[in-house]
């Protein structure tokens, strides 16, 4: 699909939903607010979700298992046929392992998921378009193979690339021998240009607590309690921002337009260009 469908009168749409108790009522109503589940058309399609579980530290660090479990079934509800949760794990840790830790394989027998490690399947080499830094990477072949990306994004600062978010979740979805490259200097560009190898479908970000110093494994902790969903990393990004940078104490000084991370997304299209391009829904 690949195409921004969450739009209103040539405007990207961002939904900021206060979560209620109801964990599931919460995220629907969060894709409702941005024209809701139906754009996505997926009945009887295969649907992979891309959440963060580089390390089996508890939420914020790593996804909780709780909100995975609640757009699965959400995702099955709407009509997928096929349901599966891809990850990789940092470096040093075995994927299935971390998994299990954190709840998600017993989450997966409960509603029919498939776990699939990207590290123990095929990987392919692609070029990255319009890589400066960044010029080859081998992503999991599965990418190619789903009718429906869905990425679910923890809100948390990062010691080294400043935030991870939406644009920095596909660092879980190249090998792992490939990752230290990344960070060997212009880090925040070739995060943004490994990310223009993705095209998630709709993002969900989950905002209920945040980091707003350290991460990715550990920091201060807030809790915004909030949930946010839209089509377009940059525009749910820089609200992710906004929302850290509203705590005293936070670590992200400059404003979000300004990280380097953002405009560099911003060259390869990405998403939206500036705030006029998009608007915030809020309930």
């Amino acid at each position: 699909m690949s195409r921004n469908v969450f739009t209103k009168n040539d405007k990207v749409l961002v939904s900021i939903v206060k979560a209620e108790d109801n964990l599931r009522d919460s995220i629907e109503r969060a894709v409702e607010l941005i024209g809701g589940w139906d754009r996505l058309d997926l009945k009887g399609k295969k649907v992979l979700l891309k959440p963060n579980y580089n390390s089996a530290d508890e939420y914020p660090a790593s996804s909780d298992s709780e909100f995975v479990k609640a757009v699965i079934e959400l995702v099955y509800e709407k009509g997928a046929d096929k349901v599966i949760v891809g990850e990789s794990s940092m470096m040093t840790l075995n994927t299935i392992s971390t998994l299990k830790a954190r709840g998600l394989m017993d989450v997966a027998k409960e509603t029919n998921a498939e776990v699939y490690s990207f590290d123990d399947h095929e990987w392919i080499e692609v070029d990255v378009p319009n890589g400066k830094y960044l010029k080859k990477a081998s992503i999991p072949k599965i990418i190619n193979e789903v009718d429906r990306l869905i990425f679910l994004p923890c809100l948390k600062t990062h010691f080294l690339a400043k935030f991870t978010m939406s644009i920095k979740l596909t660092m879980g979805a190249i090998k792992k021998t490939q990752r230290p490259w990344i960070h060997m200097g212009k880090r925040e560009n070739k995060i943004a240009e490994l990310a223009s190898l993705f095209h998630p479908d709709l993002i969900i970000m989950d905002g209920r607590k945040c980091f707003i110093t350290g991460g990715p494994f550990n920091g201060d902790v807030r809790e915004p309690g909030l949930i946010l969903a839209s089509g377009d990393r940059i525009a749910i990004d820089v609200e992710g921002i906004k929302i850290i940078k509203s705590f005293e104490g936070n670590n992200l000084k400059r404003e979000p337009w300004d990280y380097a991370q953002i405009r560099r997304a911003i060259e390869l299209g990405l998403g939206v260009k500036s705030e006029e391009d998009y608007e915030v829904v809020r309930s």
